[in-house]
């Protein structure tokens, strides 16, 4: 099924925000498409207006200070993000995450920020992102704010965001970088089907923290877990604050024992 729409692509952010605080409850923004374009051959969304992002200077920034940590913009794509030289010297558990999310086709296309406002409970990038404490920059033609990312997902494909807003940038803090951490999803099939679970584990100088999606209305992040913990502990802590489902994917028993299960590879790897 396929539907109307006007196609706008402003050329300065200053113009996206007038579009925005004028048609935003009517329109959808487009970075990558890989969900946006899907979504309306499907006829689960029948925009009347889709404004493409990737013109805007600057959407497409994606670089690290030792200070001030990474930026990415919302028009830098997962494999961009991948295979930055930074990222994988830095967050490397960012490079293992981006690996898992679908082709290497999609990734081409797929965008980080648009992994994000998304906002799946299988979203693939946030569990790594929630462990390394990321926040994103919200802004609007009244001003910016910034939220961490463990409060900007509010239910299944819910957010903070306001019609009249976007997400402008991604912030990684430097706080964590060379931290080791790993990711598991598991998958019904190999390539780009969606999560059945997915755990991220991040060892950093004080503690664990543990990210998980696919098990809760949004992904879920754990922390302040010492790192004697033994790894009994640390998954009956991560099973309690998670609320897996039974659905056609997966059953709420066999997401929780998969996750035990990463625990203690992750466990193992980073030990």
């Amino acid at each position: 099924m396929l539907c109307e729409f006007t196609y706008l692509a402003p050329k300065k952010e200053k113009e996206l925000l007038d579009i925005l605080t004028e048609k935003g409850p009517e329109l959808k923004l487009l970075a990558g498409g890989t969900d946006l374009l899907a979504n309306i051959r499907l006829g689960v969304i029948t925009p009347t207006i889709v404004v493409d992002l990737k013109k805007i200077p600057g959407y497409n920034v994606l670089r690290f200070d030792k200070k001030a940590g990474l930026e990415v913009g919302p028009a830098v794509t997962i494999n961009q993000l991948k295979d930055h030289p930074d990222v994988k010297k830095n967050y490397h558990i960012l490079t293992i995450a981006a690996e898992h999310l679908a082709s290497h086709q999609l990734r081409n296309r797929a965008t980080v920020i648009g992994n994000i406002v998304n906002a799946s409970p299988s979203a693939d990038m946030v569990p790594a992102l929630l462990c390394l404490e990321a926040s994103v920059v919200i802004v609007s033609k009244e001003g910016e704010r910034t939220v961490p990312l463990k409060e900007f997902f509010t239910g299944v494909k819910k957010t903070v965001l306001r019609p009249e807003e976007i997400l402008s940038q991604l912030l990684v803090p430097e706080k964590h970088t060379r931290a080791k951490g790993g990711f598991f999803k598991l998958k019904r099939i190999q390539g780009h089907d969606l999560g059945v679970v997915g755990v991220a584990l991040l060892k950093t100088k004080d503690e664990y923290k543990c990210g998980i999606s696919s098990a809760a209305p949004t992904p879920v992040l754990v922390e302040g877990i010492p790192l004697n913990t033994p790894a009994k502990k640390i998954i009956d802590k991560v099973l309690g604050a998670i609320t897996p489902i039974d659905d056609i994917r997966g059953s709420k028993d066999y997401r929780n024992f998969m996750v035990g299960v990463y625990i203690k590879r992750l466990l193992e790897e980073l030990r």
